[in-house]
């Protein structure tokens, strides 16, 4: 229905396909968007905004309730890349609607071809041909002749539950996503903190060794100032002193 591209609450494109305040309501969420890389939607009356944040510019769209998630995120990371591929860095300057003249129309395009092309969502896509297999294999036990039918030929039809647990994977295709990103930036941190104790460990021996040089040698000088002066008589009727 709406999408836009800004940089915070500077507006760079926008397109809309029906009238309405839109525009005003975007402008009120733009201000409390964050500009921290982020994905997130927010539900208002009928429709539901969502956006996507990546160095600083803000990449949104309002979808109807009866849209899933995944199609919104889809055609929002499309528009990302589309203007990243024109533009490049020319949005961390660029001033207000400074490409909306160029840009607004790919925003249409793109717009009129995810609502209109059912093969945009792959898990959809996914769903179908599994219920395709599904109908294919009871129409083939079902149309099957009863005199020639035999067990070498039969093909087993999985039971619901295992379509049901299928079902529910892919229902939860955008939670995997989210954990897999998630698990990237644990290991990133996670190798960090590995290197980081490392080096403190290397300092923290050298810093032992150190102690234990100094200690040894205090102990020398020690010993060495303690160490009594010895008298030997010598034939000459003096004394040595060692």
């Amino acid at each position: 229905v709406y999408a836009l591209v800004s940089r915070g609450k500077t507006v760079l494109a926008e397109f809309t396909a029906s009238s309405g305040n839109f525009p005003t309501v975007t402008r009120v969420l733009l201000a409390k968007i964050p500009t921290e890389d982020s994905k997130m939607s927010y539900v208002y009356d009928q429709h539901i905004f969502h956006y996507v944040v990546q160095d600083g510019i803000t990449y949104l769209c309002m979808a109807d309730n009866d849209f899933k998630r995944r199609v919104p995120f889809q055609f929002l990371e499309d528009l990302k890349n589309r203007f990243l591929a024109t533009y490049g860095e020319r949005g961390q300057t660029a001033i207000a609607f400074a490409m909306n003249a160029e840009f607004q129309h790919v925003i249409q395009r793109q717009m009129e071809y995810y609502n209109a092309s059912p093969d945009v969502d792959t898990v959809a896509r996914v769903q179908q041909s599994l219920d395709d297999v599904k109908d294919a294999m009871v129409e083939n036990i079902g149309t099957s002749p009863t005199s020639s039918f035999s067990t070498s030929h039969m093909l087993i039809l999985p039971c619901p539950s295992t379509f049901e647990h299928a079902e529910k994977v892919l229902d939860r295709g955008e939670k995997f996503e989210l954990l897999v990103d998630r698990t990237d930036k644990l290991s990133q941190q996670s190798f960090v903190f590995n290197r980081k104790a490392k080096k403190l460990r290397k300092t923290l021996w050298w810093r032992s060794v150190k102690m234990w040089v100094c200690l040894g040698v205090l102990g020398i000088v020690r010993r060495a100032m303690r160490m009594p002066t010895v008298i030997i008589p010598c034939s000459c009727r003096a004394f040595c002193t060692l």
